[in-house]
Formats: structure tokens, C-alpha cells, sequence
């Protein structure tokens, strides 16, 4: 089925820990991390390719949304084609078996050969212990129903990834569904250690990580003034992981491009802080490996 087959990669032990980030002293306020990191960071300004720039036969083409909110529809930009269609989580607004159908549906639209999708805190019953408490900004009876039952499984038209990796055209993507404790939102960890070890998870030969939440510092400002990314999620991306491409959402405010000189740093939210989906995808191309092609 076109946009579910990939090949699934197993992270061996030598790809997990080759250094030992530690817990920032200042983990649990990231405004005040980041004013501290700041001091010896890079952070640029990107601007994105023209979504009309052709894709090139030796380039693999990722197309990147997050936070769509069970948007299916985008009359103001068309979504381009390419090869990798990445979508960062925050895909439905409450969670509802309905929306993930038709969700679904939407992926079966896209003419991606490869479509990777992860969670985000919006995903209720994507996250069991969710369903274990209830929510008011759900169908608890949904939940409950499908908590045993892999509701990843209605996503057939794409490749979900939860802490785990695929590879594509010689090109490793891993993606994680976390972020830093949010409102009542699913896949909510504390600051600090439980992060950490989430982040622990991520192989250091990724091309392209995809995460729901933003590291600190990149995309993750937000209207009310302070920073919302995860402190050690940028510890890990630039002193253990430093992939390509890391693709996030979860900051509607914070869509943009930014670097450090090493990686690049992608905010891909569709909606913008009063849920309208006004931001277009964003996209970008990674050369094809030696000994690797897209025929």
C-alpha cells in the first residue's frame, strides 16, 4: 500500500548512547535555560524553498505539516509534491476515532510515495494512560475501547512511527511523539529526567528526526513570552543525535525555519495560535546516498 511500506529499522546498542547528556540545572524553567545556552548558540533564520522548486532525481523531497487539528482541506496553497510526507503530530483536535478515519482518508489523498506520521498531545487515545484517567475534551468510552486495540492500526495509509525508525531511500527517519508536561495533553512527560530518557532512545545515525515537541530556543516562543521546547531535546539533537533535519510542531507561533550551523530546525505547524491553518508546508531535499536511488 503506497505510503505504509518502509523499510523498519532496529537501533543497535553502538547508534544509542555514544555521550551522556545531563540534566540542565534549569530544565523545569527553559526561558531562563535558554537565556543561559543562548549565550553560546547560533541561531539563523532560513527561508523556505519556494513549495513550486522542482524535486531533483538525486535529491529525496520531504514535505513537511504538523498540527493540522482535522484540517483536510487547504484552499489557500496546494501541498506539493515530493517523495516523504512528513506530518509531526497534532493531526486530530480531540483525539476522536473519527478524525484519525478521516485523517486517514486525507493520507490516501497525498501522492507521496512515503508517508510518516507521528503523534502528538492532541492524540488522546494514541496514549494509553490517557484512556486510564479520562478527559473531558474527549469520548472516554472511545478511548477506553481502543486503548488495546492499536489505534495506530486505523492509520493505514502511512508509516507511524512511536520511538522507533524507518529508513528510506538510504536515509534513517526517527520519530517520538513526547513533549514537556502540557495542559491535559497525551504523550506529557515531566521536565528533566523522564524526557531525557525518551530522547536517550534516539539513535545518533538519524537524517531526519521528527518529535512533536520543539527543542529550547528553535520555534518554540510563544505568545505569552516565554520559550516551551525542551531543554534536553536540544542537548541531545546537537552533542549526541546532530541529524540533518529536525522536523517538530506543537508552537503554532513558532513556524519557521531556523539553524545552528549543523542542523536545521523545522516548525511545520499548519494552524497558527487561534487554530486557523493559514501556514503552507514546508519542504526540503536531502541528497540521495552513494548506492542509493528513487527508481
Amino acid at each position: 500500500m503506497a505510503g505504509s511500506e518502509g523499510k523498519r529499522v532496529l537501533m543497535s546498542h553502538d547508534s544509542l548512547k555514544e555521550v551522556n547528556i545531563e540534566i540542565h540545572r534549569f530544565t523545569k524553567n527553559p526561558s531562563k535555560a535558554w537565556k543561559e545556552l543562548r549565550k553560546f548558540q547560533v541561531v539563523q533564520k532560513v527561508q523556505p524553498i519556494p513549495l513550486s522548486f522542482p524535486v531533483s532525481p538525486n535529491k529525496v523531497r520531504f514535505v513537511c505539516m504538523s498540527d493540522t487539528h482535522s484540517f483536510t482541506s487547504f484552499k489557500k496553497w496546494p501541498i506539493p509534491s515530493g517523495d516523504v510526507f512528513i506530518h509531526a503530530g497534532d493531526f486530530t483536535k480531540f483525539g476522536m476515532v473519527d478524525e484519525v478515519k478521516e485523517f486517514n482518508k486525507f493520507l490516501g489523498t497525498l501522492p507521496h510515495t512515503y508517508k510518516i506520521v507521528i503523534a502528538g498531545n492532541h492524540e488522546f487515545i494514541f496514549d494509553p494512560s490517557k484512556c486510564d484517567t479520562g478527559n473531558l475534551q474527549f469520548d472516554y468510552n472511545q478511548c477506553s475501547k481502543y486503548k488495546n486495540n492499536k489505534p495506530q492500526n486505523m492509520l493505514t495509509n502511512c508509516i507511524y512511527l512511536e520511538d522507533s525508525a524507518v529508513e528510506i531511500h538510504g536515509l534513517k527517519v526517527y520519530g517520538s511523539p513526547w513533549q514537556p508536561l502540557f495542559r491535559y495533553g497525551a504523550f506529557n512527560l515531566p521536565r528533566g529526567k523522564a524526557c531525557l530518557e525518551k530522547w536517550n532512545q534516539i539513535p545518533t545515525d538519524v537524517d531526519v528526526l521528527v518529535t512533536h515537541s520543539p527543542p529550547v530556543g528553535h520555534g518554540d516562543f510563544c505568545l505569552i513570552g516565554v520559550h516551551a521546547g525542551c531543554v534536553e531535546l536540544l542537548n541531545t539533537v546537537q552533542n549526541r543525535v546532530k541529524p540533518k533535519y529536525h522536523v517538530f510542531g506543537h508552537i503554532h507561533e513558532g513556524y519557521g525555519i531556523t539553524t545552528d550551523d549543523k542542523t536545521v530546525f523545522v516548525n511545520c505547524s499548519t494552524c497558527n495560535s487561534s487554530y486557523i491553518p493559514i501556514n503552507p508546508p514546508i519542504i526540503f531535499d536531502i541528497s540521495l546516498p552513494p548506492g542509493h536511488s528513487k527508481i
